[in-house]
């Protein structure tokens, strides 16, 4: 099976679903990764910024992709991007993994960039699209510190139909995220490692397993 993850930032695809993309891997799906944007001189140091690239390549090697999309729209300033041209790339990335399962980000998300990249996604994969050749599965994970951060109001809300058990991939997701230095925050702020294995195991406590991760279930064609 084809899966392609579409995470607004490097990190994204981790916390979100971290430990269903080591599944999927585990079980021989075919996996690949979009990032939609990279950060920029002067708001980040050229350090970082060559930092983080260093840091993709790192866990892009973790999670064994078979491809890596590398888009390059400025970072927190998605809503200043031509919405027309995001989607066409979006869809040209579609067009050539041929997905039948995608994750991407949650609409309610505190972070513009995330609320960019989902109404893209959607518009990517309408079903009059071509680019929609394939897709079976849509599904939206939940971004700890953005999904969580944003008022529980209306559409905002997070409201999970789907689970995916991750206990045998908990401690490597754990091991992934740690290469992203510099956003591992120190207990007890969202990112520590103690928050994101906190949440796992309130999501699978829900379903009666160790650990698991939530989604929203957008799509399904069976």
């Amino acid at each position: 099976m084809r899966v392609l993850v579409i995470a607004p930032h490097p990190d994204d695809e981790t916390l979100g679903c971290g430990g269903t993309l080591l599944k999927h891997a585990a079980h021989g799906d075919s996996i690949s990764w979009v990032i939609v944007t990279k950060g920029y001189e002067p708001r980040w140091p050229s350090e970082m910024i060559q930092r983080r690239e260093r840091q993709i390549e790192q866990v892009s090697s973790a999670y064994g992709f078979a491809k890596r999309f590398r888009l390059t729209y400025p970072a927190a300033k998605l809503d200043t991007v031509p919405f027309e041209e995001l989607l066409k790339a979006i869809q040209e990335i579609v067009s050539e993994v041929k997905p039948e399962w995608i994750y991407t980000v949650h609409a309610g998300d505190i972070h513009s960039d995330h609320r960019v990249v989902f109404a893209a996604t959607m518009s990517a994969v309408k079903s009059f699209n071509s680019a929609d050749s394939g897709v079976r599965r849509l599904l939206s994970y939940e971004t700890i510190s953005s999904t969580d951060a944003m008022p529980p109001t209306g559409s905002s809300v997070f409201v999970p139909n789907v689970y995916c058990d991750i206990t045998p991939f908990i401690e490597r997701k754990l091991e992934i995220m740690s290469l992203y230095q510099g956003e591992v925050h120190p207990y007890p702020l969202p990112r520590a490692l103690e928050s994101i294995r906190a949440l796992s195991r309130f999501r699978g406590a829900t379903v009666a397993t160790e650990y698991a991760e939530a989604f929203i279930l957008l799509r399904e064609l069976r």
